[in-house]
C-alpha cells in the first residue's frame, strides 16, 4: 500500500518528504501535496 498525506499536511510549508522522495510522487494539489500512488515505491523515506 503506498503512503498517504495525513491531515497534518495541510497548508504545510515544509517540503522535506518531497525532497528525500526517490521517485518524485509528490504533486501539488489545491492546498497541499499529495501522494501518486501509481507512484509511490512505499519505500517510507517521506515518513518523519
Amino acid at each position: 500500500m503506498t503512503h498517504v498525506v495525513s491531515e497534518n499536511c495541510i497548508k504545510c510549508k515544509y517540503t522535506d518528504c518531497v525532497d528525500v522522495c526517490p521517485v518524485d510522487c509528490f504533486v501539488e494539489g489545491p492546498n497541499m501535496l499529495v501522494i501518486n500512488p501509481d507512484e509511490c515505491i512505499d519505500c517510507a523515506v517521506c515518513v518523519p
